[in-house]
């Protein structure tokens, strides 16, 4: 809890919006909502009090928590994982040093650990508690002071606005039943002249993977070889269950677009930055790529071609685009 007594002055209550005070759990002075702390996480998630399939994924992931920590026993196996990622590995190197990050979504925490590890604050929030509770747990065992975790609805936040100067949301909000509402909702977490990293899947890139799933459902988990993940021997079991069941046995998924997102980004305030792949013709994305530059856009055409490429090139990461925005 050390890490919310110092930084009260960002939390809200998710409920009301009011300002928390610590006794033995957390409370609202507003409000008078209590909240309680389990395994050293504050569980301030709140229902946004519309239908949706919250809990319907809130119980899926709780079972196979995405990604696991098998193999990984220390914050050297994490660095060795995190930095065979061309993303991950720039992200270490180009956002600066002594900044606070926001990690919407972190599932097991690896990135928000990751990132912590170099002299920055860095912030994990999930609404599920047992993915929580492996990120926790790595972060304990391996004393990574700056990271910190928190149960939340991301409808609902529990940070004022303008917290961060960076917010990443990768691979999370097209599972929610409302992804501009979300975005909308986070991106009010956002800085002014600060930035929002969202990863999503394309409707396009994602083709491959809905082409297998229609397979794996008429012929069963025999034909797993059909995803090239699966088919790498050095993936272990447990991992390859965990990625077949959230590619292709997850109860809810919404597939976007380039045009859309920026369609998106103008609506709130935010302009576009970069994006991966790169959405622009002829503009290849490299290692020595600068993700905070500010880069063309494109045209539809060019959008169109981009997802196709992706779609042909086997639907890599399952599909998965993001997009890199910069508020105003």
């Amino acid at each position: 809890m050390e890490h919310m007594i110092n930084n009260l002055d960002i939390f809200i209550c998710p409920m009301c919006g009011g300002d928390l005070k610590i006794a033995k759990n957390i409370h609202c002075l507003k409000c008078f909502k209590e909240y309680r702390i389990e395994s050293g996480i504050p569980l301030l998630f709140c229902s946004h009090g519309k239908a949706d399939i919250t809990q319907t994924m809130q119980g899926f992931y709780s079972e196979t928590p995405f990604p696991n920590y098998e193999d990984l026993e220390n914050m050297g196996d994490l660095i060795d994982k995190a930095e065979r990622s061309v993303f991950m590995r720039m992200l270490n190197d180009q956002v600066p040093f002594n900044i606070r990050v926001l990690e919407v979504g972190c599932g097991t925490g690896q990135l928000t650990n990751y990132l912590s590890s170099a002299n920055r604050e860095v912030i994990g929030t999930d609404m599920c508690l047992n993915s929580l509770r492996l990120a926790e747990n790595f972060k304990e065992k391996n004393q990574l002071k700056r990271a910190s975790f928190y149960q939340m609805n991301l409808f609902r936040p529990i940070f004022k606005e303008e917290s961060f100067p960076l917010v990443i949301c990768n691979g999370v909000l097209h599972h929610t039943n409302d992804p501009l509402g979300g975005l909308i909702s986070i991106s009010k977490l956002v800085k002014r002249g600060g930035y929002i990293i969202i990863g999503l899947y394309n409707k396009y890139g994602r083709l491959m993977t809905d082409i297998r799933r229609a397979i794996f459902n008429m012929l069963g988990e025999r034909v797993m070889f059909l995803d090239p993940h699966l088919r790498k021997h050095v993936t272990s079991q447990t991992k390859k269950y965990a990625w077949f069941k959230d590619q292709y046995k997850n109860p809810h998924e919404s597939k976007h677009t380039i045009d859309e997102v920026l369609k998106w980004f103008d609506s709130i305030g935010f302009e576009f930055i970069n994006s991966i792949p790169k959405s622009k013709v002829f503009r290849g994305f490299s290692e020595n790529e600068l993700l905070f530059k500010q880069n063309p856009k494109g045209n539809r055409i060019e959008h169109l071609v981009v997802q196709i490429q992706q779609m042909l090139a086997g639907s890599q990461e399952g599909g998965l685009f993001l997009m890199i925005g910069k508020r105003r």
